[in-house]
């Protein structure tokens, strides 16, 4: 039959890599990455890279530092425990992993989890910005776009999808 055939076509991407960041945006991209996981009977992997490098004085002693990274920890720690508990509900397989990569880029790890897991597809929400907010602001979307061994799917920002050509 020639829709089965399609069926099983549609059924390549088993394995569905979905960085979060607790923005709006990024969950846009969890929902999409939901629902195609349920339709395709795939798992979920999310990954938030913790690289936001708490503000301090050079004079600030150890225990400050380490009470900053344990409170950054805390916060993405939850954002991994909300999104597993949403994916969980709509009855998905997921796992979640969090790295500590403080001051780097999150694309760079987001291409080595895809590479090491294997992902099969990774599905991102994207901000959308362009032109000098873009280059200040940077895109890890756009990293991820360029350097992914897997395809990639961008879901844009309510902002972005509504704003005119």
């Amino acid at each position: 039959m020639i829709g089965s055939d399609i069926a099983k076509e549609l059924r390549v991407y088993k394995r569905i890599l979905v960085p979060i960041d607790g923005s709006a945006t990024a969950g846009l991209g969890l929902r999409e990455a939901v629902k195609l996981a349920k339709s395709l009977g795939a798992q979920v992997r999310l990954i938030h890279i913790m690289n936001q490098t708490p503000w301090v004085t050079p004079d600030a002693p150890s225990t400050t530092i380490a009470r900053m990274v344990d409170e950054l920890r805390g916060f993405a720690e939850s954002i991994l425990h909300e999104a597993t508990r949403a994916v969980r509900g709509a009855d998905v397989e997921v796992d979640s992993r969090l790295i500590e990569a403080f001051g780097a880029e999150a694309g760079e790890y987001i291409i080595d989890e895809a590479r090491s897991w294997p992902a099969e597809l990774i599905v991102c929400g994207t901000h959308g910005r362009r032109g000098l907010r873009r280059m200040v602001m940077g895109s890890d979307a756009e990293y991820i776009l360029r350097r992914s061994p897997v395809p990639v799917l961008l879901v844009r920002g309510a902002e972005v999808a509504e704003r005119p050509s």
